[in-house]
């Protein structure tokens, strides 16, 4: 709790605050102050009544928390959504994504995907995404016109992709937009090699090397099926996890996404390395991939963080779906009801995205100094009554159609439910438009 003499920008003054940071916390008749894009004040309401601001707003019936952290998705599938559904993933994959991508993907596909994806996750209450597909230079511009925050992971693959011939091309890219953005407040920009199925050692030392040398996170879908380690460990002998362990990929800046098969020798990798892991548990169930055992590696101090993964395997943007559904299935795989309790949850889906992310010092918490990124999620309505502790019934009782408000770095990009930036009916006739055009031509 912090304030000094010159005004606030806007005083929030909701019925409970949730920081994250401490764990467990719930302030209840608190006010938070932004100035200058960061948060300034955070304190009882008597104490923040007696500051000036700009603006001051009263939120009854409201829980504030961070914003939400969407650690990893394809915005641009977006316009995928429900175009092959029911499938194996590499079915799915062979069958029906990857010829669909060869035919429509190019950069008016990514922006208005990503465009589509971004106004979905504002409303869902998320603040922050990390992407991870072709055209990066296109999603990173609708990024910075939308005032979201991402990580743009720049996808590296051993044969040529929309935008990228080759994978020395793309890392080529990588390195560029790298250099562009990096002082841009909101983007981050990652490698993001595919999987350890479609990227060589040579590609990956090339990345490693580059990643150390720009100190930026990696980005990766591993042990996402069975099917996969199988099939390594019968052409190898080597589980894909001990490969990127030998060639030195794992550490704090390492980001595995999926990880539905864990050995022991595994984790002790993951645990010694300090990798994070990425748990899409969503994705995981449609595709029946198998099953991330989050409490273990909670127990374990693994740094857990959650996604959505694709709208094409999904199907939506919902992170507060997802945690929910992340808290129930580790409670199944767990054989145990206190496995993740839903305060955990919420720090899996704001703090531990934003550690993965290198971000745990600006964003995934409320505290003085850091970013103003925060929802407001309305819990005065019929069906999350009567409130015992508002983070469980945030939870497990609430949708995203309760997200109310959103601020990232103190601008509000959702207002009372509408966006303040974006033109949500052309966003809706604009993705229709895309849907009969692929739809007349989809076999």
């Amino acid at each position: 709790m912090t304030s000094t003499a010159a005004p606030l920008d806007v005083l929030l003054l909701p019925t409970w605050l949730v920081p994250v940071e401490p764990a467990g916390v719930v302030l209840k008749e608190h006010g938070l102050g932004i100035r200058d894009g960061r948060i300034a004040f955070i304190g009882p309401r008597a104490a923040a009544l007696k500051l000036a601001a700009s603006e001051v707003r009263e939120l009854p019936g409201m829980l504030l928390s961070p914003g939400l952290i969407n650690a990893h998705g394809h915005a641009a599938m977006s316009l995928f959504r429900g175009l092959a559904d029911d499938l194996p993933l590499m079915t799915w994959l062979e069958k029906h994504i990857w010829p669909a991508e060869a035919k429509w993907v190019d950069e008016a596909f990514v922006r208005d995907g990503t465009d589509l994806a971004i106004a979905e996750q504002l409303k869902g209450g998320i603040t922050c995404f990390s992407d991870m597909y072709f055209y990066p230079k296109v999603a990173s511009d609708c990024v910075h016109n939308s005032g979201i925050r991402a990580q743009i992971a720049i996808p590296i693959l051993d044969f040529p992709t929309p935008g990228a011939g080759s994978a020395d091309e793309a890392i080529r890219q990588g390195v560029e937009l790298f250099g562009d953005l990096k002082h841009h407040p909101r983007i981050k920009i990652a490698f993001g090699p595919h999987a350890p199925y479609t990227v060589s050692d040579d590609n990956l030392e090339k990345i490693r090397v580059i990643a150390e040398e720009l100190d930026a996170t990696i980005h990766m879908h591993v042990h996402e099926t069975a099917f996969e380690v199988q099939q390594a460990v019968e052409k190898s002998g080597e589980r894909p996890l001990a490969r990127l362990g030998r060639l030195g990929l794992l550490g704090p800046r390492f980001q595995a996404v999926h990880m539905t098969q864990i050995s022991e020798d595994d984790l002790a990798l993951l645990v010694e390395s300090n990798t994070s892991i990425i748990h899409c548990p969503e994705s995981n169930l449609k595709l029946a991939s198998g099953f991330c055992p989050v409490e273990r590696l909670w127990q374990a101090g693994v740094n857990v963080a959650i996604g959505t993964d694709g709208a094409a395997s999904n199907n939506d943007l919902d992170l507060l779906g997802e945690t929910r559904t992340a808290a129930m299935l580790a409670k199944a795989v767990a054989g145990s009801a206190t496995a993740l309790d839903a305060h955990r949850a919420l720090r899996m889906a704001t703090l531990n995205g934003a550690r993965a992310m290198g971000l745990e010092s600006e964003i995934g918490s409320l505290e003085v100094g850091k970013a103003a990124d925060m929802v407001a999620f309305d819990l005065s309505g019929l069906a999350q009554q009567p409130i015992y502790d508002p983070v469980s019934q945030l939870i497990y009782a609430t949708g995203r159609d309760c997200v109310k408000h959103l601020w990232v770095a103190g601008k509000q990009l959702l207002d009372d439910r509408q966006l303040t930036r974006m033109d949500e009916p052309q966003l809706t006739a604009t993705a229709i438009a895309w849907g009969q055009r692929i739809s007349g031509h989809h076999e």
